[in-house]
């Protein structure tokens, strides 16, 4: 748990420091710089996305994600949690009229979606190694003061999300010990389960850049159902 416990410090001092910084930053500057984190967003979804050695998997996992996604009104749930928070914070944090929701779910999708909060989290849970949470760490670190500074201090509470997220991963790696075999970057259905991170990640980029609203949080479940296809192609001895 130590490389989640480091992100969620991470988190909160990029985001506090962001909050403080975006305060003195005019609405114009703001939307410039939220308009790059959407491109950078973008940029970095399209790399995960063509990762993928048959994007048949990717697609299939996508669209029945969506489909379980929606039946069970998983955004809905993250953005009731989001408005709660909001009660408790207060309706508006000190940073005029940005609203505590949206930062919260983007942020929280934003830090909890990609290959290194999967694979961090089960080489933390396998082994003690803690080093790709911990390059993970750094690099939300400073993503939470970009995001907080357009969007809000709202982004701080995204720590709560990395610490469930993250930390069941964890635990639940410890306890299934080494049933998992060996996991890296080149395991074939990490390889696939990043490709379809991607697409989630570009459905975000969507958000930042005000083009769509994608509802992102219905599409996680794909993110699990790409490594269980591709599990179950090689049970099956199917070369995909």
């Amino acid at each position: 748990m130590i490389g989640t416990i480091l992100n969620i410090v991470t988190v909160i001092i990029g985001g506090s420091l962001g909050s403080l910084l975006g305060d003195r930053l005019p609405d114009k500057t703001r939307e410039t710089v939220l308009a790059g984190l959407g491109l950078m967003t973008s940029a970095v979804g399209m790399s995960m996305a063509l990762q993928t050695k048959n994007v048949l998997i990717p697609m299939f996992s996508v669209l029945l994600g969506g489909v379980l996604g929606e039946w069970a009104r998983l955004e809905d749930h993250l953005e009731a949690v989001g408005r709660w928070l909001e009660r408790r914070v207060g309706q508006r944090m000190a940073s005029g009229q940005r609203s505590v929701t949206r930062a919260f779910v983007t942020a929280s999708l934003v830090f909890c979606i990609g290959p290194m909060t999967i694979l961090g989290s089960i080489q933390d849970g396998l082994t003690g190694d803690f080093q790709l949470l911990a390059v993970k760490s750094l690099l939300d670190g400073f993503a939470s003061l970009a995001f907080a500074a357009t969007l809000g201090p709202g982004v701080i509470l995204s720590a709560l999300t990395i610490l469930v997220v993250q930390g069941s991963i964890t635990g639940l790696t410890v306890a299934l010990g080494s049933t998992l075999g060996e996991v890296t970057r080149q395991t074939p259905w990490v390889i696939e389960m990043t490709a379809t991170g991607g697409v989630l990640v570009l459905g975000i980029s969507l958000l930042l850049l005000d083009l769509r609203r994608v509802r992102v949080g219905n599409l996680m479940p794909a993110v699990l159902l790409a490594p269980l296809i591709v599990v179950a192609l090689q049970a099956l001895h199917i070369n995909y």
